[in-house]
C-alpha cells in the first residue's frame, strides 16, 4: 500500500461525518525569507485542519493572517516550510489533483480582449473538453452567473463585479469537486453578493466541497457550515458556525407581538424571580435583507415608492 493510500485511509477513519476528508493539513507551516535566506515572515504556524466532502468551510482572518497562503499551499503553488498538506488523499504538490479543483483568486487575471464565451471556451480547451461539452458548459455557466446579456462584450468593458462573476464561471468550467474561493464577493453589489452566496449553497447541495476565504463576516455566517479563524498565521478557533455564534448564557424567546398588558405581566414575573431584562423590543432584520426586499418590491411594482419605513410611513405614487 502506497503512502498516499495509507494517508487517505487514515483520514477516512478520523472523519466524524462519514463523508470523507477532502483536505488535511498536519503541522503545516510557511516562512517567507528575505534575499539572504533569513526568515522574514512566518505566514502560517503548525496548522492542523480537516475539511470534509460536501461542506462549505470558511477561513477567516484579517489581512496578513495566512488565508491566501493556505490556499496557495493547497494548490501546490507554494511549498510548505514544514508539515504536510493533502488534497484528495494526495500530497498537494501532486499537480494531477488540480484537475478536480476550481480556483477563484482574489484578483482574477483574465485576457481582457476576449469576451465571456471566448474566455470560458479557452479554459475548457485547457481541460481537453470536447467542443460540444465546452459549448454546453459555457452556455450554462454564463447563464448561471447572470452574464447572458454581456456574453459577447470584451472583458475590458466589464465592471469589477462582472469580472468577478466570469472569474467564478472560469473556476467551474471543469465541473470541479473542490472549489477554492478567495474573497468571492469582492466588488459585488448587494444583489450580486446574495446571488453569489446562493450559488455557493447550490454547489454544496450538489455534493461539492467549497473553501472560501473572506474578511466579510456576514457573508461567511450566511453560507459556511464550519469556520477556522486565523490570526498571525495561527488557528485560533475552529468549529460549526451555529455553535460558535450561539450565546449560551442568554435565553431568547420570540412570540407574536404582545399587548401592553401581557408585557407588564411578563416583566412582573421576571422581576419576581430577579431576572434582569437585557433587551425588550422588536427583532430587527439585516440591512442586506432590507435592501434586497426593497429592490425586489420595486422590480415587481415599478409604480410603488416606499419611504419612511423607520417611522411607519409609506407613500404610493
Amino acid at each position: 500500500m502506497s503512502q498516499d493510500t495509507m494517508d487517505s485511509a487514515s483520514a477516512e477513519r478520523s472523519d466524524p461525518t462519514g463523508r470523507g476528508v477532502v483536505i488535511e493539513t498536519r503541522g503545516l507551516s510557511k516562512f517567507y525569507r528575505d534575499f539572504w535566506g533569513r526568515k522574514k515572515v512566518q505566514a502560517l504556524k503548525a496548522l492542523d485542519l480537516q475539511i470534509y466532502r460536501g461542506e462549505v468551510f470558511g477561513l477567516l482572518g484579517p489581512n496578513g493572517s495566512g488565508k491566501t497562503t493556505t490556499m496557495k499551499l493547497l494548490l501546490g503553488l507554494l511549498f510548505p516550510t514544514g508539515g504536510d498538506v493533502f488534497v484528495f488523499g494526495r500530497a498537494a504538490t501532486d499537480v494531477a489533483k488540480n484537475e478536480r479543483i476550481g480556483y477563484l483568486p482574489e484578483e482574477s487575471y483574465l485576457y481582457r480582449f476576449l469576451n465571456a464565451e471566448e474566455t470560458l471556451d479557452f479554459y475548457g480547451r485547457l481541460f481537453n473538453m470536447s467542443r460540444s461539452v465546452r459549448r454546453q458548459r459555457v452556455s450554462d455557466l454564463i447563464e448561471m452567473v447572470g452574464l447572458t446579456w454581456a456574453k459577447r462584450r470584451p472583458l475590458k468593458e466589464y465592471s469589477k463585479g462582472m469580472t468577478r462573476r466570469i472569474g467564478l464561471a472560469q473556476a467551474l468550467i471543469n465541473d470541479p469537486e473542490l472549489i477554492l474561493l478567495d474573497e468571492p464577493t469582492s466588488g459585488l453589489d448587494p444583489i450580486g453578493t446574495r446571488e453569489m452566496k446562493d450559488l455557493i449553497l447550490k454547489l454544496r447541495d450538489q455534493g461539492k466541497t467549497v473553501v472560501m476565504c473572506s474578511h466579510l463576516l456576514a457573508d461567511v455566517q450566511d453560507v459556511c457550515d464550519r469556520i477556522g479563524i486565523l490570526y498571525q498565521g495561527e488557528l485560533k478557533e475552529l468549529g460549526r458556525v451555529d455553535q460558535l455564534v450561539t450565546m449560551k448564557d442568554v435565553t431568547e424567546i420570540r412570540v407574536p407581538r404582545l399587548s401592553p398588558q401581557v408585557e407588564q405581566e411578563l416583566k412582573a414575573v421576571l422581576n419576581k424571580h430577579q431576572v434582569p431584562v437585557l433587551a425588550w423590543g422588536n427583532p430587527s432584520t439585516t440591512l442586506e435583507d432590507l435592501f434586497l426586499r426593497i429592490i425586489r418590491e420595486s422590480e415587481a411594482h415599478p409604480g410603488l415608492r416606499v419611504h419612511g419605513r423607520g417611522d411607519g410611513n409609506a407613500d404610493r405614487n
